[in-house]
């Protein structure tokens, strides 16, 4: 099937290209309009073509696949799944081209009883999630981790996570990794060849994964520290990538406002983070820590992009940072951009995201691997 998308507006996944162009997709791939015949052509007019959506921060359970990419989302980095739910998600993405692709951790690092256990047990008394909850593997000492990291790649994963948590600005007391068990893990998945992604949600915690070395953080800080500028230069100087998360942190700050708690002010909290990575220079991906209850998603992608913009990005920076920024610190080399050669994971809106990050949520159509979907 050759598609030619005609007189386009295009975002390439890191800057508004002048003028209108024609983008053609070819079977699977981006390619230059040759000239040829093609199957269909698609008006551009009025319309704004961007590299599918990259969601660095997702929790994938049945049916999630699906419902991201109707809204544009054409990968999804998952952060915590067991083998057997993992297994089915990655046969049926590779399978199917009506579902977003996946990248995954696999089962996370944490002690016994840490985070997010206690969401686990939750996730097993509200619903029937099959094999998507229930045990796993967790780990204590620091002379576990070499075990740990191999049993991590005997499944397959494509990256380590590793959980810094006390649970304290929950309001619990969870048991939380050692600092030395947590550079271990970094130096056994380094040594395998895995980034390393924490789990930190607090500048304390943050430190931790720091000084242990990670590559990245899933989530932005959302205390309130004295010193974010100092903490936000750190990170930076340390070619560190932090996953936003902001519209996770919007919606715990509702819950808790709706439970009459007063609560630490997470999602202006988060969003004060952003602005100060931002200006330091951190690379930003965004994300949403979506699950089956709230965030959503890839409806959520549409409001993540609106609070990046929020704390300071411009909507090209936001654009970016859930298209070619994920792809780049992910070793996505294949998509995240509008170029020939690429995966044809495409979305076309109405309107213009470059200006108005808002427009992404007006769809017109979506591609994943070449392959129109049925809107």
């Amino acid at each position: 099937m050759r598609t030619l998308i005609r007189d386009v507006r295009v975002f390439d996944g890191e800057r508004a290209v002048r003028g209108r162009a024609d983008v053609l997709v070819d079977g699977e791939t981006i390619a230059a309009p040759d000239g040829r015949p093609v199957d269909v052509v698609v008006e551009g007019a009025g319309r704004t073509l961007l590299p599918g959506l990259i969601d660095a921060h997702t929790h994938v359970f049945d049916g999630d696949l699906a419902r991201a990419l109707r809204f544009g989302v054409t990968t999804e980095l998952d952060m915590f799944c067991l083998p057997p739910n993992l297994a089915r998600q990655r046969r049926l993405a590779a399978e199917r081209d009506d579902l977003a692709d996946i990248r995954s951790s696999g089962v996370l690092a944490t002690p016994p009883g840490g985070h997010p256990s206690q969401l686990m047990d939750a996730l097993a008394e509200a619903g029937d999630f099959g094999d998507a909850v229930g045990p796993f593997d967790t780990i204590e000492r620091a002379d576990q981790a070499a075990a740990f990291v191999a049993a991590r790649l005997a499944e397959g994963v494509d990256y380590l996570k590793v959980v810094v948590d006390d649970g304290a600005l929950h309001g619990t007391d969870l048991p939380a990794l050692a600092p030395e068990v947590v550079k271990a893990l970094v130096r056994e998945a380094h040594a395998a060849g895995l980034r390393v992604i924490a789990h930190a949600i607090s500048a304390g915690e943050l430190a931790i994964a720091l000084d242990a070395g990670v590559d990245g953080v899933a989530h932005v800080w959302s205390d309130a520290p004295p010193n974010a500028a100092e903490l936000a230069a750190r990170i930076a100087a340390g070619g560190v990538f932090m996953v936003s998360t902001l519209v996770y942190f919007e919606v715990i700050e509702r819950q808790a406002v709706a439970a009459d708690h007063a609560g630490p002010g997470s999602g202006r909290n988060a969003v004060r983070a952003a602005g100060a990575l931002h200006r330091a220079g951190v690379p930003l991906l965004a994300g949403t820590d979506a699950t089956p209850f709230a965030p959503t998603h890839g409806e959520s992608m549409h409001r993540e992009l609106a609070l990046l913009t929020s704390a300071g990005l411009t909507p090209e920076e936001a654009l970016a940072a859930a298209t070619s920024v994920p792809a780049r610190h992910f070793g996505l080399a294949d998509r995240g951009r509008i170029a020939p050669g690429l995966r044809a994971d495409l979305l076309l809106v109405d309107g213009d995201p470059t200006r108005d990050v808002s427009a992404t949520a007006a769809i017109v159509d979506v591609w994943r691997r070449g392959v129109r979907q049925a809107r």
